[in-house]
């Protein structure tokens, strides 16, 4: 496969951010030992905004927000309240607990989004699909239960 087929791969892009989620837990699992977990999570919060606004102006794709539909602004908007959200619990999570169960358990996202997903947008899993949304539902609640 070329190169520039595998900058179009949503699989490639999605191994890439778990690799990412990976390294996070670990970093922040280790950032939050010694700070309150809220003010981790703003640190961290603040590195992100930076390195976006680098990436945006670096590849020229900053737009003027006036020319965001204010549908879309409504929607970025509650996901970034939900983002928000789940790093604070997270790092919250990460601060009580190992992060090889943090991590884990905060995966039962997948699951969310599939059962979301269907309600809001319509959208079908395969069997297949299913069967690997419910082996991730079930191996976390493995993991939370401490067997």
């Amino acid at each position: 496969m070329k190169f520039e087929s595998w900058q179009q791969s949503w699989q490639l892009w999605a191994i890439l951010s778990a690799m990412f989620a990976a390294l996070t837990a670990i970093f922040a699992k280790i950032g939050v030992e010694n700070i309150n977990s809220d003010m981790a999570t703003f640190i961290r919060t603040i590195v992100v905004l930076i390195s976006f606004v680098v990436v945006l102006f670096a590849t020229g794709q900053f737009v003027q927000p006036g020319t965001v539909s204010g549908r879309t602004w409504i929607f970025l908007v509650l996901s970034g309240l939900g983002t928000g959200a789940s790093w604070l619990c997270y790092f919250r999570a990460l601060k009580l607990g190992p992060a090889s169960l943090v991590a884990p358990v905060d995966k039962l996202s997948v699951v969310l989004v599939a059962i979301f997903g269907v309600l809001a947008l319509g959208e079908r899993p395969s069997l297949a699909g299913w069967l690997g949304i419910a082996m991730i539902g079930g191996g976390a609640a493995l993991i939370a239960s401490g067997i």
